[in-house]
């Protein structure tokens, strides 16, 4: 069994891996004492027990993570994990098919709305 310690550290490290350094050090550096037991607990259990395990490979989690996001309107989380998925290989087509399936899951609308915010990510990475 891991202990809280080691879930932390191996959290910090694929959170790093999947959003990238500049992101986890900006997280950090906003922490406050009121938000430092939410930080702990995401990077333990979102990063160190969900992406950091072995049930899924990292494309399948970002596509799952897209779908969520988009469903549910977290646009600010979206466009960062489309930036995620291309590194962690999902390729542009794949990210429309995940888009599709919320259209038709979770409504056009907002389909439409995490459309034009992958569109954007996906733009800037051409630039």
């Amino acid at each position: 069994m891991t202990d809280d310690a080691t879930r932390h550290q191996q959290g910090t490290a694929v959170r790093r891996e999947v959003l990238g350094d500049a992101h986890v050090d900006r997280a950090v550096a906003a922490t406050t004492e009121f938000t430092a037991g939410f930080q702990d607990f995401i990077t333990r259990y979102a990063w160190g027990e969900l992406w950091g395990g072995d049930g899924l490979p990292r494309p399948a989690r970002s596509c799952l993570t897209l779908a969520i996001l988009a469903a549910t309107g977290c646009e600010e989380e979206f466009a960062m994990h489309v930036r995620a998925a291309r590194g962690n290989g999902v390729s542009r087509e794949e990210i429309r098919e995940v888009l599709m399936h919320v259209a038709v899951y979770a409504g056009v609308p907002r389909a439409n709305r995490a459309f034009a915010l992958a569109r954007d990510v996906l733009a800037a990475e051409e630039s």
